[in-house]
């Protein structure tokens, strides 16, 4: 099994990455250093995550130190919803690129295809539309192939944009968006949106590929699939976690997947997921865990004119 996927301008992303996202300050940076000793060459960033200088701090120590060179290593940021207009792109990632201490990044990604008013608030709660910005994503995408012409990205890519959304980006465009970062997992497996991308030769990478375990009880959310009695006894027969056994099976759909750990075991379990294959019986009862429930809904926002997930995907 390969450990990279091809995108469509020539460039390799590997198929597992390390995600940040609520990695607390004081353990990211060990945790980005953990994984690139386990064999990780895929970070995942953003700058909403507030831990890019953390982050930054931990793969230059790896610089540093020898283990890897900066063009081992594959390096995601994403443009927050307060900075949409097109004259914002480039010196947001410009804010990133000075916190990771770095000259580019591999992928930049629009975080969300809905913007919000640069005075509000990074998330805005109970606000409703006199938060909302109406910059239209497709000047965000001008903004975004900037980037790429100034040598600031060498790949630009979308996150949590549906299927209309990713067309219309796509038919529009003078540079293609590689990628589309949205959350999969076997609770929401995806499948028809990965299909649809892929005709556009756009890789689908996976956020939250394991659930929230965290949440797990919580009325209304998503139990993960890695608490399932069934998916736990599959491991067993390959001698793997249940997170393993998810990972597998969603990197066998074909997509990148960006678990978040910063415990050293769990980082180092997740990237060992390529020696074993799945039956097909094991696969189909994956594929029927699917029910379309999802961690990270964004339900305040369903007002907004590009509000992603009115539509079946």
């Amino acid at each position: 099994m390969s450990r990279t996927l091809k995108l469509n301008n020539g460039h390799q992303i590997p198929i597992v990455g390390l995600g940040t996202y609520k990695s607390p300050p004081g353990d990211v940076q060990r945790a980005v250093k953990d994984a690139i000793d386990c064999g990780y060459r895929h970070i995942d960033c953003a700058w909403f995550y507030e831990n890019e200088v953390e982050v930054g701090e931990g793969i230059h120590e790896k610089f540093s130190d020898g283990t890897i060179k900066r063009d081992d290593i594959f390096i995601t940021s994403k443009l927050w919803n307060n900075f949409h207009a097109k004259n914002k792109v480039v010196p947001m990632l410009k804010e990133s690129l000075e916190k990771l201490k770095l000259d580019y990044v591999d992928l930049y990604l629009i975080h969300w295809p809905m913007g919000f008013k640069e005075s509000s608030p990074l998330l805005p709660i109970n606000e409703g539309a006199s938060a909302y910005s109406d910059v239209d994503y497709l000047e965000t995408w001008e903004g975004m192939e900037e980037c790429v012409n100034l040598g600031l990205a060498k790949s630009i890519g979308l996150s949590n944009f549906n299927s209309e959304q990713v067309d219309r980006v796509f038919k529009n465009c003078k540079i293609k968006p590689v990628i589309n970062q949205v959350e999969v997992n076997p609770n929401i497996n995806q499948k028809k949106l990965i299909e649809f991308c892929k005709k556009r030769e756009i890789v689908v990478t996976a956020f939250c590929p394991l659930g929230r375990s965290n949440y797990a009880g919580r009325p209304g959310f998503p139990t993960p699939t890695i608490f399932d009695p069934k998916v736990v006894d599959i491991g067993k027969k390959y001698n793997k976690t249940a997170a393993q056994v998810v990972l597998n099976y969603l990197v066998s759909l074909g997509i990148s997947v960006i678990p978040k750990s910063v415990t050293k075991s769990r980082i180092a379990e997740n990237i060992n997921i390529f020696d074993f294959q799945l039956s097909d019986e094991e696969i189909a009862y994956l594929n029927s865990c699917n029910k379309n429930q999802r961690c990270s809904p964004q339900t305040d926002y369903a007002d907004h004119k590009y509000f992603p997930f009115n539509i079946e995907f």
